[in-house]
């Protein structure tokens, strides 16, 4: 037995996906998170939930590194994510990192907003596309190929050669889930990913997400959809005011044991 190799692989297994400690943000005055702990592990799905301005949204962007930290840290994979350590006249400090380098690590991320974003000028072939070729400088017959692939994933195979505005808004979701998927991350952040969305068209950006949960990817959801917390959920976590109030398997939406939770519950169920 290679004793080297099995250690190696351990420790691999028992890296997290996401590691926050004691994670805060402000805005001046304004503080935003308040010591936030979240451990994340591989292949599991974590959602979010909390009233508006709790704190859910920013957190995942603080992830993706669209906001920065005020406090604490954040580690995807086990890198410590915007900084560095480095070792100064014997002192530990941190040390920011630059541009290209934050770019590498937002690279292991895909993320999908409330609004879809996407190029109103491209179908959506070319909208899923653009990033591998841009980004990651993939040839343009391999991008077609690939992009083709994400759109057959999620669905809309048929609307390829489509316009935003040709498509339903729950079409243009997926289609923003497809250019995620498209740069091959390790981890998948929604933020929202339902709410602009007509009721009608809410359950097939779900069985969407649904499928990426059975296939094993780790995924960050920020929504209010309870029914799919309740299905698809390893992880539950109810914000309020900037911290976690309570954290455990699925089981706590139908046993909670913090009041500011119970009466969350009584109003979205």
């Amino acid at each position: 037995m290679n004793t080297t190799a099995t250690a190696a692989a351990a420790a691999t297994a028992a890296t997290p996906a996401v590691r926050a400690v004691q994670v805060h943000k402000a805005y001046g005055s304004l503080h935003v998170l308040k010591g936030v702990d979240l451990t994340v592990a591989p292949g599991t799905v974590t959602v979010m939930l909390g009233p508006s301005g709790s704190g859910k949204s920013t957190f995942l962007r603080l992830i993706n590194q669209l906001e920065t930290l005020t406090g604490g840290s954040i580690e995807v994979d086990g890198e410590l994510i915007g900084y560095r350590h480095v070792t100064k006249n014997g002192r530990d400090m941190l040390q920011t990192l630059d541009d290209r380098e934050i770019a590498a690590q937002r690279a292991k991320l895909g993320m999908v907003f409330q609004r879809f974003n996407l190029f109103p000028h491209m179908t959506a072939l070319e909208n899923v596309m653009e990033a591998p070729i841009h980004v990651k400088g993939m040839k343009k017959a391999e991008a077609r190929e690939l992009a083709m692939a994400e759109l057959e994933r999620v669905g809309l195979g048929e609307r390829a050669g489509h316009y935003p505005a040709e498509l339903s808004g729950g079409q243009q979701q997926r289609v923003a889930i497809a250019r995620a998927l498209a740069m091959k991350p390790d981890i998948m952040l929604f933020d929202e990913p339902t709410s602009a969305l007509d009721p009608e068209l809410v359950g097939e950006v779900l069985n969407v997400m649904r499928s990426l949960a059975d296939e094993g990817m780790t995924m960050i959801v920020v929504t209010h959809e309870i029914g799919f917390a309740r299905e698809v959920a390893d992880q539950i976590v109810f914000m309020a005011d900037g911290v976690v109030v309570e954290k455990g398997g699925p089981e706590i939406i139908d046993n909670p044991t913090e009041p500011r939770f119970k009466d969350f519950l009584q109003h979205v169920l």
